[in-house]
């Protein structure tokens, strides 16, 4: 397995940024796949999920209304678009299977955002 998130970077409270999540070594199309995030002293946690044909999916409440989450099926792919950021967004951004995930992790993006 293999996932490798982008995408990531500096922007001020209120920007936004769109991540990208490319995974090989599983049958993409058929995974429910999601977004995790590990701010610094805190565990790891799924802000996002979304089914393996894309129409099902689920946010929690921290970011809900704020991000969406979506994939492309061709390019094995899923995004995370962050708009409206605040500083409590800071924290590496993970890509995965939702429940449960895979034990090999991508190396993340990380995700500042100043106020």
């Amino acid at each position: 397995v293999r996932l490798v998130e982008s995408g990531g970077g500096l922007v001020q409270a209120g920007g936004s940024l769109r991540l990208s999540c490319r995974a090989s070594g599983i049958i993409f199309v058929d995974s429910a796949m999601g977004w995790y995030r590990q701010a610094p002293g805190k565990q790891r946690e799924l802000v996002a999920t979304i089914s393996s044909g894309g129409h099902f999916t689920n946010y929690a409440d921290s970011v809900k209304g704020r991000f969406t989450i979506s994939r492309d099926n061709r390019k094995r792919t899923m995004y995370l678009q962050m708009n409206t950021l605040k500083p409590d967004d800071t924290a590496v951004y993970y890509c995965n299977t939702p429940a449960p995930p895979y034990e090999d992790w991508g190396q993340g993006t990380q995700v500042t955002v100043s106020s």
